[in-house]
């Protein structure tokens, strides 16, 4: 799934989001999935407000894809 950047998402509501000193643990309740986030910056509303350098926002990209996939974000 290609994730749209300039949308909206939000965490799914079946989704409980624990930080870690790592970045996150992500449970689904709905497909019991266990996600691992390994930058908390990537939790944060955008990868510009996250300082995220632009050379890596694919890499950001592709991570918010997989959350999408994972229907751990939704676009709203």
């Amino acid at each position: 799934m290609a994730i749209d950047l300039h949308r909206p998402y939000r965490l799914n509501p079946a989704v409980a989001v624990r930080p870690e000193p790592f970045g996150a643990l992500i449970y689904h309740f709905g497909n019991r999935r266990l996600s691992f986030l390994k930058t908390r910056q990537l939790a944060t509303d955008t990868l510009d407000a996250a300082g995220v350098p632009a050379s890596q926002w694919p890499r950001y990209t592709a991570a918010l894809a997989a959350l999408a996939d994972s229907e751990v974000i939704d676009a709203r």
